[in-house]
């Protein structure tokens, strides 16, 4: 993603992506997006559009925002030391667009992998099923069959 791109898609965001994205931001919980959307499709950056979670491997962790087990590509994500807060946590980022995400936690469900990736719905942008192939997505069908 070159300079003029991403500036662009950073200049449409809404105040709360832009919040969240570029100033490592946290929206509310449970008061979001995506926290409780159950459809099937994936979860691309809101800035880059980079493919980043599948809803194949999201769990209801009752945290109030989005959880998934696992990315899609382990390489679109970049983890970060943060001690913000008072808390030693891990961050995580995108890796094209350099967006805050959220955090990974390791107290995920042991039959997935024992990790809770905990992202802002504000940070994502969801391609249903049946859109991932006219949104060019469509090599990601592959992974609902």
């Amino acid at each position: 993603m070159n300079k003029s791109m991403k500036d662009k898609a950073i200049s449409a965001l809404t105040p709360m992506q832009y919040h969240v994205t570029q100033q490592n931001g946290t929206e509310p919980p449970f008061d979001n997006q995506y926290n409780a959307n159950h459809r099937q499709g994936i979860y691309v950056d809101i800035v880059s559009g980079e493919p980043l979670f599948t809803s194949l491997d999201k769990f209801d962790s009752g945290c109030g925002w989005p959880s998934f087990s696992k990315p899609i590509n382990q390489q679109q994500i970049i983890e970060k030391e943060d001690n913000s807060h008072g808390m030693n946590r891990i961050e995580v980022r995108s890796l094209e667009a350099d967006s805050h995400l959220g955090h990974v936690f390791t107290d995920g469900p042991a039959a997935l992998g024992g990790l809770r990736y905990c992202i802002n719905s504000a940070a994502l942008k969801f391609i249903p099923k049946e859109e991932l192939e006219t949104q060019g997505y469509g090599e990601y069908l592959r992974l609902f069959k």
